[in-house]
């Protein structure tokens, strides 16, 4: 996996871009809150893929690439022109994308994507400051710091990200938990904002199939053939 530098022009939309090339060994794609456009390379195919909500264990043949361009919360919707709702876990084939040059995608991504984006009108940012919000906070709280209704928050997030407002957050904290790597277990739980070490066991194991300690010790569910 190689991340491309993301110029500020492009960090407006774009969280960030990847390549990655299956080298035939077991791999895991870990749950995401994030909506993701996809380029199988080889293909030249776009997919968009929505929010990952387990993790997925996998082993794809060696040589395939692709490019991965994870969307900013809220950037998805604007720029694929419809709601998130019905898109969690699914991977949905793009014929095209107004704007965007899929052969120069492949050859270039961030000078495609940054001229692809350049001239649309960056969607509003309420939705980005309530994912930011949320992650120290309920979602009650959140709310009402932003002064709009739970239901109201419900319909922003489930329109703008494909999740609920509590399934992003639980999403969120598993990946933080994945990012801290080593360390004490208790350390990280309160990092992360769960109630105890308990806690941030018994959900990172409900998203990644095993015990935050079995994970780092490479104790994973077995690698099932790629066939995406």
């Amino acid at each position: 996996m190689r991340s491309l530098n993301v110029p500020p022009s492009l960090g407006r939309w774009v969280a960030g871009v990847e390549i990655a090339v299956a080298a035939g060994s077991a791999a895991v794609d870990v749950p995401d809150h994030a909506t993701t456009l996809l380029l199988r390379i080889e293909e030249c195919e776009l997919i968009v893929m929505g929010p990952r909500t387990r993790a997925a264990y996998h082993m794809g043949p060696p040589g395939r690439s692709c490019l991965r361009v994870r969307m900013r919360p809220g950037r998805a919707q604007a720029l694929l022109g419809r709601p998130l709702r019905d898109i969690a876990d699914r991977a949905l084939p793009l014929r095209e994308l107004p704007g965007l040059d899929i052969d120069r995608l492949a050859a270039d991504p961030i000078a495609a994507l940054d001229e692809a984006l350049a001239d649309r009108p960056e969607p509003p940012a309420r939705l980005e400051e309530a994912a930011r919000l949320l992650l120290g906070s309920t979602v009650a709280t959140t709310a009402a710091r932003l002064h709009i209704s739970e239901r109201r928050l419900h319909t922003l997030f489930a329109e703008g990200t494909g999740l609920s407002p509590k399934h992003f957050a639980r999403i969120a904290r598993v990946r933080t938990v994945l990012a801290a790597g080593t360390g004490r277990w208790s350390d990280i739980a309160a990092t992360a904002g769960y109630y105890d070490q308990s806690h941030m066991t018994g959900e990172f194991r409900h998203f990644m199939g095993v015990p935050p300690a079995a994970f780092t010790a490479g104790r994973r569910p077995a690698a099932t053939p790629c066939t995406g």
